[in-house]
């Protein structure tokens, strides 16, 4: 296991789009091999997902794990989700502002709009298929990781640039507010 080094904003793999992967690839020992790299770097970088593709890897996987985070004490848990080849469908109109931040993007927040619920297809990292509805906080967080296999960053989602800030301003201005509207989101749709 090796911990990877995570591209910033500004470097040009994180405007690729990841490849998709065949089942027989990803049985293979090197990409089972890299997808324990994957989640021990978003373990140590205390990320609540990492994309392959923040690891200089564009191939379709992401890693999504939510637990006793400290930097993201108000997320709901998500147990260890290894994506492959991951298509998200947003179910409905109904939308929610994301305060996000991005470990390719450090020490910026944002607000950022995201669907309330979403239909997740892809396979784990066995290459079983994964067909669910993801409500809520945690389908920001699917959105989030799956936007950076379309080279996409949270950056270009943010709906207003004024709402931008440092972590610890969003940490003295924002965080409770946000925490609050977390709390209540989860309350209402249970995740």
């Amino acid at each position: 296991m090796t911990l990877r080094k995570i591209a910033q904003v500004g470097h040009p793999i994180l405007r690729e789009t990841a490849r998709s992967l065949t089942r027989e690839e990803l049985a293979s020992d090197a990409v089972q091999g890299f997808i324990e790299d994957l989640v021990a770097t978003m373990r140590d970088a205390q990320g609540a997902g990492l994309a392959a593709i923040q690891v200089y890897e564009p191939i379709a996987i992401c890693a999504i794990e939510v637990g006793d985070n400290p930097r993201y004490p108000y997320k709901p848990k998500v147990p260890l989700t290894i994506l492959v080849n991951p298509i998200i469908e947003e179910l409905g109109e109904e939308r929610f502002d994301n305060y996000e931040g991005c470990l390719s993007v450090p020490n910026i927040r944002g607000l950022v709009s995201r669907s309330m619920r979403i239909r997740i297809r892809a396979w784990d990292r066995d290459g079983n298929d994964i067909d669910e509805e993801i409500v809520g906080i945690t389908a920001g967080t699917y959105q989030h990781e799956v936007d950076h296999l379309n080279g996409t960053l949270f950056l270009d989602r943010v709906t207003d640039s004024k709402t931008l800030c440092t972590w610890d301003a969003f940490k003295r201005f924002y965080e409770a507010e946000f925490a609050e509207n977390v709390r209540a989101i989860v309350e209402r749709v249970g995740s």
